[in-house]
């Protein structure tokens, strides 16, 4: 079976780095990259604002995201 660069881990929590997809809320279907991590959520770094050249960043709860691989 071939690998795939978008597959999903499911029960796992994301450490500082990894990319995670969120599968509910306001965001659902973005990916980001985890910069903090909480007991009960994380922030993640969604992309950049063009117009202010700030990173655009938001928490997700565990239980709303899923780590890509």
């Amino acid at each position: 079976m071939a690998e795939e660069s978008d597959k999903v881990s499911s029960g796992k929590k994301a450490d500082v780095g990894d990319t995670i997809s969120i599968i509910s809320g306001s965001e659902k279907g973005k990916k980001g990259r985890v910069v903090v991590v909480r007991d009960n959520s994380v922030i993640v770094e969604l992309g950049v604002n063009p117009k202010k050249d700030e990173p655009i960043k938001t928490v997700i709860s565990h239980k709303r995201y899923k780590v890509v691989k």
